[in-house]
Formats: C-alpha cells, structure tokens, sequence
C-alpha cells in the first residue's frame, strides 16, 4: 500500500514537473504573440485587422500558462472539461500542421515558359503604390513577360474600401511602367476575393482550353491552384512570387484560415460538368 502512494506521489511530482514546462512554453508564446502583434501594428505595416489574430493568441496562450502553473485553478475545473480542452487542442494542432504543410508544399512554385495567359491576383493598392505583398507578384510577373513575349496577362483585382483606385487599374499602370506593352494587358476589376480572381478572368479567357500561369505569392500558390482546378481550369500552375519576410508567419497563419474557409465553402472541390458554380 506504501509503495502504491509513493508510485502516485512520483506521478504527480511527474505530472507537475511537465506542466511546470508547459506554463513556461505557452507563457514564452503569448508575449512572443504580442509582440509580433505590436510589431506588424507599427512597425510592419497591415492591411486589414486580422493582424489582431496574434493579440488573442497571445492571451490565449497566456490563460493556458496560468492554468499550467497553477494547480488551484486547476483543481476550479471538472477533470472531463480539461481532458476535453487537450483533446480539442491537439487535433486542432494537428489540423494546423497538416494544412501548413500542404501550404508550403507549393511555396516555390515554379511554371514553365510559353503560357498563353498569365494571372495575377490582386492584392492591396495603397495610395503611394502596390503593397509590398502585390509588388512581388508584379515583378515576378514582369520577368516572366519579358522572357515570353507572346503571352498576354489579365490583372485581376477590384477596388476594396481602402484604396484610392483598383487593383487592376493599379497593376496596369504598374506593368505599363515596366516595359510591358498595354496591348498584352487585360483588366479584370471586379472581383473581390482570390475565389472571384477565378472565377470572373475565366470569362476573360477558355479555362479548358488555354494555358494559364498563376502568380501570386508563395504562401498563396496552393490554395490559389486548388480553388483554380476546382472552377475547371485544366492547363494552370502556379508561380510563386517573394513574400516580406517579418510578415511570413502571419501570411501563413492567414491563408491556413483562407483554406480553410474556403474547403468548407465548397470552393476547392472539383465539380466535373459544373460550369455553373
């Protein structure tokens, strides 16, 4: 009986000991959170406010540290409410993971040379010019146009609330600037999500027919060629353009939602025979 208390003792000490190293790691995690937060906020520039994402991280993370190095708070709680919370922690860890590494699967994509068309989804126009996200699509995009002279590219983009003009009228004149003939270059304005980039320069070109090289960043490829094959493009890969490095976590942990979103949506499954999805 004496050696069954001692077994229990050294289990909890063990038990205490793990989560001891868990407040630490999750305590390390929040302020990391908070401060990437702080840093894209001033320092790095955003586009929308789902950079405040990190800001809810950090004190999510600082919740599960508190709890971790508590055991009082612990002990508040059904034992079944906690197993539950691991549970739905770790399959939500391992739903991240995979979805990442799908992700950057397709992160340096690359196409070959000769498309007819070239594709360039749309990002931020700010009132001083592309945001750095779209200008590395947009040279990427020149360079592949130099080297294949007879390939015509379609801009895609629309004018969201916080911009001065439209993506595309801003990418035109952008390519224009760069040595791109206008003649080559054909506007879609309307679209207003990667899933629109699609759907609406698929009237601007024969999806089951023609040749199409995506550019967009390379964070954006799978999700981009995915949503593509799905709307019944059958000739198209991706190109994948530079991305800012400080901004690379936060790209990636926004297009996990974006996948996310949009394979619940419906939009990346493919519908052979539907043209009218």
């Amino acid at each position: 009986m004496e050696m069954k208390k001692n077994v229990i003792k050294l289990q909890d000490r063990g038990r205490e000991r793990v989560l001891a190293r868990g407040a630490i790691c999750f305590g390390v995690l929040g302020v990391l959170c908070v401060l990437y937060c702080i840093a894209i906020r001033f320092f790095m520039g955003y586009g929308t406010n789902f950079y405040l994402i990190w800001s809810a991280m950090g004190i999510g993370f600082g919740v599960i540290s508190l709890f971790c190095a508590k055991p009082a708070l612990r002990r508040r709680l059904p034992a079944w409410l906690l197993r539950a919370f691991w549970i739905c922690f770790g399959i939500a860890l391992a739903i991240f993971l995979c979805v990442e590494g799908l992700i950057l699967s397709r992160q340096n994509a690359n196409a070959k040379d000769g498309a007819e068309y070239l594709l360039i989804l749309g990002a931020q126009w700010k009132s001083e010019g592309p945001s750095m996200v779209l200008k590395y699509r947009l040279d990427q995009a020149v360079h592949y146009l130099r080297v294949n002279r007879e390939t015509k590219v379609i801009v895609s983009g629309g004018q969201g609330s916080n911009e001065p003009i439209s993506e595309a009228d801003g990418m035109y004149a952008y390519l224009v600037e760069h040595g791109i003939d206008g003649s080559r270059i054909i506007k879609e304005d309307q679209s207003t999500s990667t899933y629109e980039n699609l759907k609406f320069s698929a009237q601007l070109l024969d999806k089951t027919q023609n040749s199409v090289v995506i550019v967009t960043n390379g964070f954006h490829i799978f999700r981009a060629e995915k949503l593509a094959k799905a709307q019944g493009y059958l000739h198209v890969e991706g190109l994948a353009a530079d991305s800012y490095p400080p901004m690379e976590a936060h790209n990636l942990l926004r297009e996990f939602f974006g996948v996310v979103k949009d394979f619940f949506a419906g939009n990346m499954v493919y519908w052979e025979h539907n043209e009218n999805r």
